[in-house]
Parts: C-alpha cells; sequence; structure tokens
C-alpha cells in the first residue's frame, strides 16, 4: 500500500493544484520511486489511497503501468476523499484498504524519498513467521525531528520511550510490513465502512508495549518530503 491521501498543508502553495506524493522530485512524482521499488522486489500488484486532488493519481498512472526495465504493477485505489469526503488518517485508510491487501503487506508513504531502499521476498518471509505484527525500518534522526519516535533493542524491539527519553535515537522511516492482525483491535471494522479517521502511531505504540512490534535501521539516503526547502534540496 502506497499512502497518498494528505492534504500536504505545509508544501502549499505547491499542492494548491497536485497532490503531495505527484510532486516532482528529480524527473518523476516522488511517490513512483516507492511504486518502482516495490516492483523491482516482485511486489506488482500496489494499493494507492487517494483524497486531496486525488482523481490525479490515477489519471496519471491508470491501472496497469510498465517501467523500462520492471515488471508491470497492477495499481488498484482506495478513494478515500471521494467515498468519504476527507483522508482517513494513516490507520483509518490502511483499515479501508485492508479487504484488497494481503495478509502480510507493506505500508509506505508515497511523500517520502528513499531511492536506495530494497523491497524483497525474504523480509517478508521472515517478518511473516516471527510473532510480531509490524516490522518498521527505522532512521537515524534527522535534522527537523531531533527527539525522535521510538527507540530500538539489541534484540531488534521498537520500543515506546517518552519524549526526552536516552536511547529514543530513532525516526519512523513510514516503511513498514504489517500483518492484518495488527488492526484486528483498533476499534474499527474491517473496511472502515464509516470512514472513521485514525492514527497509526498510539496503535503502534500500544503494540510496542506488548512486545508485539520489531524492526531494524535503514541507512540508506532518505528524506521526508515535508516542507518546500527539502523538496527544492533534493531537485538541487
Amino acid at each position: 500500500m502506497v499512502l497518498a491521501a494528505g492534504r500536504g498543508e505545509r508544501m502549499r502553495p505547491l499542492t494548491d493544484a497536485s497532490p503531495k506524493p505527484l510532486l516532482a522530485v528529480r524527473g518523476q512524482p516522488l511517490m513512483q520511486w516507492p511504486m518502482q521499488a516495490l516492483a523491482r522486489g516482485g511486489f506488482t500488484r500496489q494499493l494507492v489511497n487517494t483524497a486531496w486532488l486525488g482523481e490525479q493519481i490515477p489519471a496519471h498512472f491508470g491501472e496497469r503501468v510498465t517501467w523500462p526495465g520492471l515488471p508491470e504493477v497492477q495499481i488498484s485505489y482506495s478513494h478515500e476523499g471521494q467515498d468519504f469526503g476527507h483522508a482517513l488518517e494513516t490507520a483509518g485508510g490502511i483499515v479501508r484498504a485492508l479487504p484488497q491487501l494481503a495478509e502480510v503487506f507493506w505500508v509506505v508513504a508515497g511523500d517520502v524519498f528513499a531511492p536506495d531502499f530494497v523491497f524483497t521476498p525474504e523480509a517478508v518471509q521472515r517478518f511473516a513467521a516471527s510473532p510480531a505484527l509490524a516490522h518498521l525500518w527505522l532512521v537515524p534522526n534527522p535534522a527537523h525531528n531531533p527527539g525522535g519516535d521510538f527507540g530500538l533493542s539489541a534484540t531488534g524491539q521498537v520500543l515506546n520511550l517518552p519524549k526526552g527519553a536516552a536511547g529514543r535515537d530513532h525516526t519512523f522511516s513510514t516503511i513498514a510490513l504489517y500483518k492484518k492482525a495488527f488492526f484486528a483491535d483498533c476499534g474499527l471494522a474491517v473496511g472502515n465502512p464509516q470512514g472513521t479517521p485514525l492514527a497509526l502511531a498510539p496503535l503502534l505504540r500500544a503494540a510496542m508495549d506488548q512486545g508485539l512490534v520489531t524492526g531494524e535501521v535503514y541507512a540508506g539516503a532518505w528524506t521526508d518530503v515535508g516542507t518546500p526547502e527539502r523538496l527544492a534540496q533534493l531537485n538541487r
């Protein structure tokens, strides 16, 4: 699943006429980078959620796309804006899409640039065989998030540490594997038929407290394209 429903308020005025994931980074839409990386790893059935100016995304990609040297990608859509008039936040959007997703599935944000990340079937197999319900890729804290999001133990457990705590050295890259069971007790019915917005972070923290979230560090290039300045820097 490629997350592409957000409004991108901090990117205005660039996002007044375009969804943030369609903004160009090094000659192609930002969200195309993770879509191509998924295809390179053999993950050719991709689901994209939309809301803000969401009609532009299927208009650009359609339902099938082939990039040079990569297998054909089949794209399905979850049109949150069309169905409910607004985005459903990260967890709400994932639960909305659950009926179309496999038992184990990738989630990546369409507004994060991580060109070196490699999506592998082996990672899926390892995670599927583990007791964890979510597996996160973390990055060293960037300048815009010096306090970090989470800790990481020596055994690969992601830790829900309080703000300011020692060891909160990692920021969530947005790249993750989930099992459908992760969302079983989130309070929403599968498919989120009411269109209820729901944040992901509280669910992750609750699962961390139960020892059900594992992780590892991704050390490659990574940018959360959250401001026009970061976008300009990538394109310089």
